[in-house]
Order: structure tokens, then sequence, then C-alpha cells
């Protein structure tokens, strides 16, 4: 079986997949960093200073939510965008369903 190249291979298509990646990126940490500095500043309108502590765990948890899940998504765009998806070779494909 012959494993189809990866449109990845590709240096022109990769850096120009991989800029648009860190653009999202980039992005989303700008929005990230908004949310969570109103989330914070709506938290303490409504209970005050309760501890530190709660206000850091509050932004790392949010933050790094906000910010693992854009970057599993933006992997997900560059791969149908480029059309790595399509490269993969699908063992199963013979089998009736």
């Amino acid at each position: 079986m012959v494993v189809p190249r990866s449109p990845l291979d590709d240096p022109e298509n990769a850096a120009f997949a991989w800029a648009r990646y860190k653009r999202i990126m980039r992005a989303m940490g700008w929005v990230t960093l908004a949310v969570v500095f109103a989330t914070l500043a709506f938290l303490f309108w409504q209970n005050g200073f309760v501890s530190i502590n709660f206000f850091v765990a509050t932004a790392l948890g949010v933050g790094g939510m906000m910010l693992l899940t854009a970057a599993l998504m933006g992997l997900v765009f560059l791969s149908s965008g480029t059309g790595h998806d399509a490269a993969v070779v699908d063992p199963f494909a013979d089998e009736d369903a």
C-alpha cells in the first residue's frame, strides 16, 4: 500500500499553514486574556476579595482551559485546511460496515 504524501511536506504550504495556526493562537491568547480579566472582575464584584488562591486558581483554570481548547481546535483547522486529513490511509476502508 502506497502512503500518499502529506501536503505539509511542501515547505511553502507548511509555512503558510503554521503561520495561520500561530495567528489563530495569538488572537485566542488575547481573547483568553480578556476573558480571564472579565471573569476575575466579575468574581471580585460578586464576592469581594476572598483569597488570592481563589483568584489565581480561577485565572489558571479558565486561561488553561481556553488555551488548550484553542490549541486543539487550531490543530484541527490546520489538519483539515491543508488537506492533511485526506493524506491519511484508512486501513478499514475495505471492510463492510
